[in-house]
């Protein structure tokens, strides 16, 4: 048995003390003492220690200061007259009485020592007569009451901040009675998804929904940090589902707890955790989840400790130490990752008035104005240590996808004053339109990836939220081209659409190809997969937002049926390895983000355009709704962090 980590009073975790036979290498042989003994050995040693030392100190009648913690034997000299001696300034009172008086207050103390000894002996043997659980419940105990203390500490009040002006945050209830009964379908479906992860998963990260158990995996490292409770809840909030709310809302405050040993993916917590936070903080107005946002944003500032300012990927919770995923090109931090923080980091600023977090994003975006970009566009990785490219490979799906859609809603977040995002985003898209986007044989248009000077003509699942994004930025677009950008959006949503329909489950796979005859069809086997991804419904709910035609809703209801039909499992929803199977194995995974954004985006397309008006908020890209800052009804311009 290893003795558990001991936590001493300052909350620094002391080295796991380890008196088995294995701390001992070169002499397994002739070691086998029990632990139990040898820890009354040491114990008794200590204490035996403690009271001997007290005989060997030096005798008090040849020093006339012995400080027991008593009032002091030496005393300022004051007056001569009461038989006393004058020694340099000091009176030495009553010496004769003084000696008698030490040596019974030794003798109390010799006494006082040998009966906390004997005290001290009793308790360590009725400690060890208890067995290994209940010895390290009790350590357990301790350890959780100086964590508690802790947290105590880190809960400093933050400042008051006036709210954004929040609207529709309540409402959207669509007078049809058919959409109605599919919003009603798409929230009870919500509510299967979050009562199974409830049953078998509640406080794990994500849901087995077919093994009914937990499930995590490295993105979160190796801690239980609860990441479907804190995805799921402006989803839960939007429907109304304010029980299930209050449930997160309590598991959060009581357990959620980011001083864990535990090395995460600095994105994914900053869009789940801190947008999740963040979002659920502005719909509720319950202080918990701003404090908690803020506890975590403290503990991934140390990512950003590198020799450019270009954040490591993972970041260790406890210690601090970042690293770049090994897989990365030349030990490159990946443009989706360090380019997907600025509109929490703002509104972290915004929240705390402390500019440390704006001050971050922003020396982020100053280098990359810097940099040249290979035919005006960003590869998808950069070194933190030398700030130089590394492979020359962008892409608008996976490792590049998110920071274009933060360009473009910086400066929508930013009630359309940040015009410096607003011109990197339309001179990326240019670029991406000179060199990526292209039409099929077939007239579909497709958005490919550029390797090395060559365009690969595959398009990811992840690129579907592209459709949204041209929709979205088309106001506001250079020359007048708005009605430009609303029809490319039109465009990648009918290809996606195609993507879905060509498929047996009516399921869209990973990645799709567009190579001779073959067009928005899946080649590889391990790109024929659906696992709840959103981005193809994100865009329909866009496309919606802005056309209104019929079409897209029914697309929507298309993909809605199907996740029904062949994800829907008795403990919840389930990824499939195979769309184009008739009978498709089960990935057994209810990812985080099935009940933070593919719900949510479904519930939104059958629901009224006053429920989340795009005018007021902007949605992360895990689609959290942030309030846009307008200056005129909040401090945010007089805030240092802004300006």
């Amino acid at each position: 048995m290893t003795t558990p980590a001991l936590l001493p009073l300052s909350g620094r975790r002391l080295p796991p003390l380890n008196l088995g036979a294995s701390a001992f290498p070169h002499h397994r042989a002739t070691l086998r003492l029990s632990e139990k003994f040898i820890l009354l050995l040491i114990l008794s040693a200590f204490i035996t220690l403690c009271f001997g030392a007290f005989f060997f100190l030096p005798d008090s009648s040849k020093h006339k200061r012995f400080d027991l913690g008593l009032e002091d034997v030496l005393i300022p000299h004051v007056d001569t007259s009461k038989g006393g001696k004058n020694l340099g300034g000091f009176l030495i009172h009553g010496q004769g009485h003084d000696e008698h008086r030490h040596r019974e207050e030794e003798e109390r103390l010799r006494n006082k020592i040998r009966a906390d000894h004997e005290k001290a002996l009793e308790e360590a043997k009725e400690k060890l007569k208890k067995s290994r659980d209940e010895i390290q419940a009790e350590i357990q105990t301790e350890k959780n009451k100086v964590v508690q203390e802790l947290k105590k500490k880190d809960s400093k009040p933050l400042p008051p901040v006036p709210l954004p002006n929040l609207i529709g945050i309540n409402s959207g209830e669509p007078a049809d009675p058919d959409i109605r009964e599919k919003r009603n379908k798409i929230k009870e479906m919500m509510k299967h998804a979050w009562d199974n992860y409830r049953q078998y998963g509640w406080g794990h990260n994500e849901l087995k929904p077919i093994a009914r158990k937990g499930h995590s995996t490295n993105i979160f490292g190796n801690s239980q940090m609860g990441a479907t409770i804190v995805d799921a809840l402006d989803t839960l909030y939007i429907m109304g589902l304010h029980d299930e709310f209050r449930e997160g809302q309590e598991w959060i405050d009581k357990n959620l707890d980011f001083s864990v040993n535990s090395e995460v993916s600095v994105f994914e917590v900053n869009i789940r955790f801190i947008g999740g936070l963040l979002a659920a903080y502005y719909l509720s107005g319950q202080e918990v989840f701003k404090i908690k946002a803020v506890q975590l944003a403290g503990k991934l500032l140390p990512a950003f400790n590198t020799p450019t300012g270009i954040p490591w990927a993972m970041v260790n919770l406890k210690s601090g130490v970042g690293r770049n995923w090994g897989w990365a090109s030349a030990g490159s931090s990946i443009l989706a990752e360090f380019g997907t923080l600025h509109m929490e980091f703002v509104h972290l600023s915004y929240l705390t008035g402390d500019p440390v977090y704006y001050n971050k994003v922003m020396h982020i975006r100053k280098l990359l104005q810097k940099m040249d970009r290979p035919n005006g566009l960003y590869p998808n990785y950069l070194n933190p240590r030398t700030g130089r490219w590394g492979q020359h490979h962008t892409s608008v799906g996976g490792l590049g996808d998110s920071f274009y859609e933060y360009l473009l809603k910086a400066w929508l977040m930013s009630d359309k004053m940040d015009t410096e995002a607003r011109k990197m985003y339309d001179d990326a898209i240019e670029a991406i339109e000179k060199h990526l986007i292209r039409k099929s044989n077939g007239g579909l248009t497709f958005i490919g990836e550029w390797k090395n000077g060559h365009l690969e003509r595959k398009m990811g699942h992840l690129t579907c939220f592209a459709g949204g994004m041209f929709a979205l930025g088309a106001d506001g677009s250079r020359d007048d081209k708005a009605g430009h950008y609303l029809q490319l959006g039109a465009e990648i949503a009918h290809t996606c659409h195609e993507s879905y329909d060509r498929t047996t489950l009516k399921l869209g796979p990973e990645a799709f190809k567009f190579d001779g005859g073959i067009e928005a069809v899946a080649v590889r086997q391990n790109e024929k997969y659906y696992i709840l991804r959103p981005e193809v419904i994100e865009t329909y709910w866009y496309m919606w937002r802005f056309t209104h035609d019929p079409k897209y809703r029914q697309w929507g209801w298309e993909a809605t049926q199907a996740i029904d039909k062949y994800c829907r499992v008795s403990g919840g929803f389930s990824g499939v390895k195979d769309v184009y199977s008739s009978s498709p194995t089960y990935d057994d995974v209810q990812q985080s983000f099935f009940l933070a954004e593919t719900l949510k985006y479904l519930y939104l397309l059958f629901s009224n355009d006053d429920l989340l008006p795009l005018d007021n908020w902007v949605f992360n890209t895990e689609a959290h709704p942030l309030p846009v800052l307008h200056l005129a009804n909040t401090t945010l311009s007089g805030n240092p962090a802004y300006r």
